[in-house]
């Protein structure tokens, strides 16, 4: 067994070529529409596989579904949604598993494979290397929103093009050019994946404020208060580690703690290689490849956010 708890997923080596990765997730819905919330399910379960630099090739559906207080319909659509993206990412969906509950619930068990040589651990991160992120944050903040009708079918057309983006093309780029860690961000937040990658590392992060991207719309959102109760838990369970270095702006510390659902990749790569890493993940399409913030060897504080410029 490779892969632990603290992995982005669990790993068992067959021999000396060939390892299998594991990982399930599912949600609650997160938009207004069955099919692109399948959609979305599946490239959120799909992503510990690509954060690993594994080759997903097979899932199975985990599904929870009112079917005595919602139409049938509302179900296919969503399973559509899942099977079409499983698709897109060259998985099989082999089965699965149905229960009748008073709310919709989507997600997926999946299985990939690789080479034990080439797993990407979350940790393994060295002084030096540079934070790369491929997709903007806010998803958390957006979303919630769109629950409380404050804003409109156009954000929202936004979030899912960012959401549904599968991490395939970003996972084949870091692990043709290397990187020495990866994790994917998801419900923890951009501060609390950030915190996983460190642990064990004798190692700390320097983020900057201004280099981190954030959906149009999603600061806006959040001083009008529309945070996930999700946010203010990796807050407080995050602040101890965090010097904030000045920065006050409560909406700007809810954004780097908004829980994300099928969030970008977060990648440490030698500062060496940070330029290449960068330029072939837009080449590719990528949302982004922001160069987010510096590994750095373990002084105080886990993690520092400065709010302005750096030069990498």
């Amino acid at each position: 067994m490779l892969g632990g708890i603290r992995e982005n997923a669990a790993v068992y080596q067959i021999n000396s070529t060939l390892a299998v990765v594991q990982t399930v997730d599912f949600i609650t819905p997160v938009l207004n529409d069955p099919y692109s919330f399948g959609a979305v399910a599946a490239a959120n379960a799909i992503s510990d596989i690509y954060a690993m630099g594994a080759k997903p090739v097979f899932a199975l559906n985990i599904v929870e579904f009112p079917v005595k207080s919602l139409p049938l319909y509302i179900l296919e659509a969503i399973l559509k949604g899942g099977r079409d993206k499983a698709t897109e990412a060259g998985v099989c969906i082999a089965g699965g598993h149905s229960v009748d509950d008073n709310a919709p619930k989507y997600g997926m068990a999946v299985t990939g494979i690789v080479d034990p040589a080439n797993i990407i651990s979350k940790n393994g991160a060295k002084p030096g290397d540079i934070l790369i992120l491929t997709k903007p944050l806010g998803t958390g903040i957006i979303t919630t929103a769109l629950d409380r009708e404050l804003t409109n079918a156009a954000l929202e057309k936004e979030v899912y093009k960012i959401m549904a983006q599968l991490n395939k093309k970003a996972s084949a780029v870091m692990t043709s050019i290397g990187v020495n860690a990866c994790t994917d961000v998801t419900g923890f937040g951009l501060l609390g994946h950030l915190s996983e990658m460190l642990t064990g590392g004798n190692v700390a992060a320097r983020l900057f404020l201004s280099h981190i991207p954030v959906i149009p719309g999603a600061r806006k959102l959040a001083v009008a208060g529309a945070v996930p109760s999700g946010a203010y838990n990796n807050y407080n369970y995050i602040k101890k580690k965090v010097n904030w270095n000045g920065i006050n702006n409560q909406a700007d510390k809810m954004i780097l703690c908004d829980p994300q659902t099928s969030g970008g990749l977060l990648m440490a790569v030698p500062g060496e290689k940070a330029d290449q890493l960068q330029e072939s993940l837009l080449k590719e399409g990528c949302l982004t490849a922001a160069k987010i913030g510096i590994i750095s060897a373990k002084e105080g504080d886990v993690i520092e956010v400065f709010p302005d410029h750096c030069r990498f």
